[in-house]
């Protein structure tokens, strides 16, 4: 075994932990399943930091820093529908947000992992300060989207 290896600090923040998220989406492509129908969770946004060094206050991440990156989660998905930019009833599904019904998101994919890894770039460009100097590293984002299942996008 080697003895370079480096030990590391980790932290976590949680997002919609204890009401979650409340968002609606579709699978279109499992049309196998009743995951192609518009169907809601609470979703839950798990974050992980890692630092082989803690900062002056012996933090990983200052977490009182969170507010605008929780802003950014909750604005994508807080009440949302959430419909992939290739759904096939893209069209009628943007007319709900035209007619007051729903407010609807458009993003490249939907499900669980797509949402971390869609989340995980947010998180990089809104904790651009707090990752900068290279110190902290965003290790991975998870989204739940209840006790039983979850999917998450882990950085190299």
């Amino acid at each position: 075994m080697s003895n370079d290896i480096k030990q590391k600090y980790l932290s976590t923040k949680t997002f919609g932990h204890d009401l979650g998220i409340s968002c609606a989406f579709r699978q279109w492509r499992a049309v196998h399943s009743h995951c192609s129908k518009i169907h809601g969770y609470a979703l839950s946004f798990h974050f992980v930091f890692e630092a082989e060094q803690l900062d002056q206050r012996n933090w990983v991440m200052d977490f009182g820093g969170f507010k605008a990156l929780k802003d950014k989660v909750v604005e994508c998905f807080d009440h949302k529908l959430v419909v992939a930019e290739d759904d096939p009833m893209l069209d009628e599904l943007k007319k709900l947000d035209q007619l007051g019904v729903a407010d609807v998101v458009v993003l490249p994919a939907v499900g669980c992992e797509m949402f971390a890894h869609y989340v995980y770039e947010i998180a990089k460009d809104v904790l651009h300060a707090e990752l900068a100097d290279g110190r902290v590293r965003l290790k991975s984002v998870e989204v739940r989207e209840h006790g039983a299942n979850s999917a998450s996008y882990v950085g190299i």
